[in-house]
């Protein structure tokens, strides 16, 4: 509860926490725009593919003349990475081998560094967690985004010991989801293609958040930060309302729809025929606790905590996140604390790629959000076990022989990755793979 009078003591002794922000985007322009008004922190760099649309986006958020002429544009996040002004590096691309390899380059050159990219945290951040403690700098998650937000929930949790029994996430979901295309995507946003493209919505991207692909991405990631198991199928998307988290997100023991206590998911706000769901989660973040003693249980009910039946059972909730908005949090906790928000420490859960219909030998794998494959989380034990293809690394990728819809791709099915993203999960496996994938591959 400190971080601003840390940072108007930054402001005051002349030395602003500086910004090297890499990806443009909606996420990023989301952050520039809070920039001018937060006193103490300045952007000292911007790397974009294409420095006038970066331009263009800092007018458009509101910079005037005079911060955007003292602001360097650059095309290179390697360049951004080693500008000696900057402090903490924001890597907000949303590409996997981009995001490696910007990370790997800030770590290097002693630089803090916040992943708003969920997708490569997904395929290595274990590792890269791992180099930057070794240099003494921060790896991050990004407050803002749903990951650092249930990662909080669940450390007030446990810090006020409280057993954490489910942590997640709302979103829109419905089986069908999983085969949609980005030629289908706008109609379930209740947008015409005209209005996306004047919005500058990229539909590969925003599928991603409808096909599944991105809500078992950032369990992956809150399981790799807290410890929390995954599902050993895919996420279950149970369609609940935040009155009834701590009756469906607990173990099936206690009636729930859990395997078992201590799980990440994820819950929909639709009803499987369609309907809404009373009081949904949808934009929102959740942790479902236990009391750990009758005391406990007696306070949940005087202070008006909705419970299961049992009354052991509470949940705890933020009906919003504002991502890029909230991104300030996670840079000025690195620069000023030494602490971040959220960070992966095991290599616990995965995505894997899963055809989205039959895919036919030579045909190229397109990645997250795109026509041929969608993201299923699953045990990083069981993925190893199978071979199969993380979905950080299913872009660009030819079959070598033909898939059946809604089977998991596996290194068996395609031709062989020979690239850097790929050497650093690689080593990212030997390093962190579970104990029961080592003992499977042994055998």
């Amino acid at each position: 509860m400190n971080l601003h009078r840390l940072l108007q003591q930054r402001a005051e002794a002349g030395r602003p926490v500086r910004v090297g922000l890499i990806g443009a985007g909606k996420f990023g322009s989301m952050f520039l725009s809070q920039v001018p008004t937060t006193p103490g922190l300045e952007i000292a760099v911007i790397a974009d593919l294409d420095p006038e649309r970066a331009r263009a986006t800092c007018r458009k958020v509101g910079w005037d003349a005079a911060r955007i002429a003292r602001t360097r544009l650059v095309a290179s996040g390697a360049e951004a990475c080693g500008d000696p002004e900057v402090e903490v590096v924001v890597e907000a691309t949303g590409s996997p081998a981009a995001g490696i390899a910007h990370a790997r380059a800030a770590i290097a050159a002693g630089k803090h560094i916040v992943m708003v990219n969920v997708e490569a945290d997904v395929l290595a951040g274990p590792l890269l967690a791992e180099e930057a403690r070794g240099r003494g700098v921060v790896y991050s998650m990004a407050y803002g985004d749903q990951p650092a937000l249930t990662c909080e929930l669940v450390d007030w949790a446990r810090a006020c010991g409280f057993e954490v029994v489910a942590a997640g996430k709302g979103t829109k979901y419905l089986p069908a989801y999983h085969a949609v295309t980005p030629d289908g995507v706008w109609g379930h946003y209740g947008l015409t293609p005209e209005e996306a493209r004047a919005g500058g919505m990229n539909p590969q991207m925003f599928n991603s958040f409808l096909d599944g692909t991105k809500s078992a991405i950032e369990m992956a990631a809150i399981a790799n930060a807290t410890g929390l198991a995954v599902p050993e199928d895919g996420l279950g998307f149970p369609p609940c309302g935040v009155d009834d988290l701590p009756h469906v997100l607990r173990g099936r023991q206690a009636g729930g729809m859990l395997r078992q206590d201590g799980m990440v998911e994820v819950v929909s706000c639709l009803e499987r025929d369609g309907r809404a769901v009373f009081r949904d989660l949808r934009w929102g973040v959740y942790v479902v606790l236990k009391a750990p003693n009758e005391y406990a249980r007696t306070c949940f009910r005087e202070y008006g905590l909705k419970t299961d039946a049992s009354g052991w059972y509470a949940a705890m909730y933020k009906p919003y996140h504002l991502i890029g908005l909230e991104l300030g949090i996670s840079v000025l906790s690195a620069a000023l604390r030494g602490e971040p928000t959220g960070q992966s420490r095991a290599f616990s859960g995965d995505v894997v790629a899963v055809a989205k219909r039959m895919l036919r030998a030579g045909e190229s794998l397109d990645g997250e959000g795109g026509y041929t494959v969608w993201g299923k989380l699953m045990p990083a034990s069981r993925s190893l076990a199978e071979g199969a293809v993380p979905i950080g690394l299913a872009h660009g990728v030819k079959l070598v022989r033909d898939v059946a819809a809604g089977r998991t791709v596996c290194w068996s099915d395609v031709a062989a990755i020979d690239s850097e993203a790929m050497r650093v999960r690689r080593e990212m496996e030997r390093r962190f793979a579970p104990p029961t994938a080592v003992q499977a591959a042994a055998q």
